[in-house]
């Protein structure tokens, strides 16, 4: 596996087989002209060393993570540090970081428990076309 010092651009690790998480991701790299973030599934090769290196318990874990700087981000945080770097007014959401996360928090959790109930989920992990592969560390 690379060392952070080999990632220059931050990590969003996210759940290769969450529908809501596919379409997430795509709305990233939609609102991410300068192609700032990389991915990896949390399924993948990758994704599993990347939780082994950063000690996450993947069986608590249900939402996207950020790994910036060798920092880990989870929950509303990460999605709001994702959300400083997008365009077309994505940006804006950033306000909401002094909101306490055991405000944010809660919500951020309710949506990622009901994700599979409300969004559906995939039987094999989100494939991304050839012109975005270079934007996976990973495409397993």
């Amino acid at each position: 596996m690379n060392d952070d010092t080999e990632y220059e651009h931050p990590i969003i690790l996210f759940d290769g087989v969450c529908n809501l998480c596919a379409r997430s991701v795509q709305l990233i790299i939609k609102n991410d002209p300068k192609q700032h973030f990389r991915f990896a599934s949390q399924q993948s090769d990758i994704g599993r060393e990347l939780f082994i290196k950063y000690n996450i318990n993947s069986a608590k874990t249900n939402s996207l993570i950020l790994i910036e700087q060798g920092k880990i981000y989870q929950k509303s945080t990460g999605a709001l540090r994702i959300a400083k770097e997008l365009s077309n007014g994505w940006s804006l959401m950033y306000v909401f970081i002094i909101v306490p996360p055991f405000i944010r928090n809660p919500i951020y959790n309710f949506i990622a428990a009901n994700r599979y109930k409300w969004f559906g989920k995939k039987e094999a992990c989100w494939i991304p076309t050839p012109a975005l592969k270079n934007l996976f560390l990973d495409s397993n």
